[in-house]
């Protein structure tokens, strides 16, 4: 296995491999890796003759101090699941520093409205950093495809839109949520709850396919009234949000049409912050 702290030697190890033809897959990742995690790059060994994957905690994508501070960090224990892939990866592991030359700021990016909806609306400028920092990654990298998991459903279409927007030449492939047993959807996130908080937090996904179940024979307006007062009721539960939006625009919908739909949450338990998302037909 290779591992770069360094841009310019990933360059120099990867141009050559891109001047034989040969794909390179890339997967990003801010590390405390999981099975959802190992999911991506798997496909990625399985579908490209060289992976790269990042660790690497982007801070400008975090708009609260403590939960940047508070991120989980496990280089080595990363680097080991990563080998139970395949001990072919690369891994690049820079610092902030080498990411940002001193500068720790983001873009400025459109979007098309994407970034104004949901987390955009709760985190601002989060969408900001994920553009920069990934815009940055492509630019070295220079992937053949790139590998997201649906989880994080607005950043993907937030990557498509960026990679549209600025003709970068990669083939963004979003990839299925991983879960518990619970039904819990795997976060690095997760690491900072209790066993009794990982059960508890098994209500998000009951509440997702409930939406799921109701959505032909419901109205949205009637779906997220009952949700949002489970929720409220539900002890320990702080939601943020939950939205049903069409994939193509995730503006909060009124009224159905032929689209495509999911459901979205985001939600506090214990000072923790977990997301997820289910489609809807």
């Amino acid at each position: 296995m290779l591992i770069f702290n360094n841009k310019a030697d990933l360059r120099a190890h990867l141009s050559p491999l891109a001047q034989q033809g040969k794909t390179i897959g890339f997967v990003p990742t801010m590390g405390a890796l999981h099975k959802g995690h190992l999911s991506l790059i798997e496909r990625s060994v399985q579908n490209n003759a060289a992976t790269v994957v990042s660790i690497f905690v982007n801070p400008t994508q975090f708009n609260n101090p403590h939960d940047l501070e508070k991120y989980p960090r496990t280089p080595e224990a990363d680097i080991e699941k990563i080998k139970t892939v395949s001990d072919d990866i690369i891994v690049f592991l820079p610092s902030v520093e080498e990411m940002y030359e001193g500068n720790t700021k983001s873009q400025t990016f459109s979007f098309d409205g994407l970034e104004h909806q949901m987390e955009g609306a709760y985190r601002p400028g989060h969408f900001d950093g994920v553009g920069t920092i990934v815009k940055k990654f492509f630019e070295y990298v220079h992937p053949t495809r790139a590998y997201f998991g649906e989880k994080d459903f607005q950043q993907l279409q937030i990557v498509k839109k960026l990679v549209s927007k600025n003709n970068i030449p990669v083939e963004i492939i979003g990839c299925p949520i991983s879960r518990e047993e619970n039904g819990l959807a795997m976060s690095s996130r997760n690491q900072r709850l209790t066993e009794n908080e990982k059960e508890q937090a098994a209500f998000i996904y009951k509440k997702l396919l409930e939406a799921k179940d109701n959505f032909t024979s419901q109205s949205i307006e009637a779906i997220k009234q009952q949700i949002t007062t489970d929720f409220n009721n539900q002890e320990g539960f702080e939601l943020e949000y939950f939205e049903i939006a069409a994939e193509d625009d995730l503006i909060p919908a009124k009224t159905k049409d032929n689209r495509k739909y999911r459901a979205f949450v985001a939600v506090m338990l214990s000072n923790v912050r977990l997301i997820d998302n289910i489609s809807l037909n």
